[in-house]
């Protein structure tokens, strides 16, 4: 019988538990759902979940998840329903729109109420 190692799976989980956002600057817009933030000439409303499997807290994970959203995203030019990605920089109005944080953190023992949620926005030319 081949016997195999657990080496690369061990540095993939280390990795993936060093996958970190950016810290939120003090005094970022932050909205619930149905709530507007205003960062920069963007005004976000976040309207709906689509994902959330991000890693909850005291359990060790593989991968440490993602969150997405649905926000409506009003500029100058108008109002589009977008889907934003935790971390990940989406091009609106000339600059880069970023969901820097979501709120509560996941828990292994609950679920998140809808109502609980709060997610804060950047906004970067």
């Amino acid at each position: 019988m081949k016997k195999t190692t657990l080496l690369p799976l061990a540095a993939f989980a280390a990795l993936a538990a060093c996958a970190t956002v950016p810290p939120v600057p003090t005094g970022s817009p932050t909205a619930a759902f149905g709530q507007t933030a205003v960062a920069g000439p963007v005004r976000v409303k976040p309207l709906a979940l689509v994902e959330d499997s991000r890693c909850p807290q005291g359990v060790q994970c593989v991968w440490a998840g993602r969150v997405r959203i649905t926000a409506a995203v009003t500029t100058s030019s108008g109002t589009s329903t977008r889907e934003l990605t935790l971390g990940q920089p989406a091009s609106v109005a000339g600059g880069s729109l970023t969901l820097v944080e979501v709120q509560p953190a996941r828990r292994a023992d609950r679920t998140i109420a809808k109502s609980d949620y709060r997610f804060t926005f950047s906004f970067a030319r």
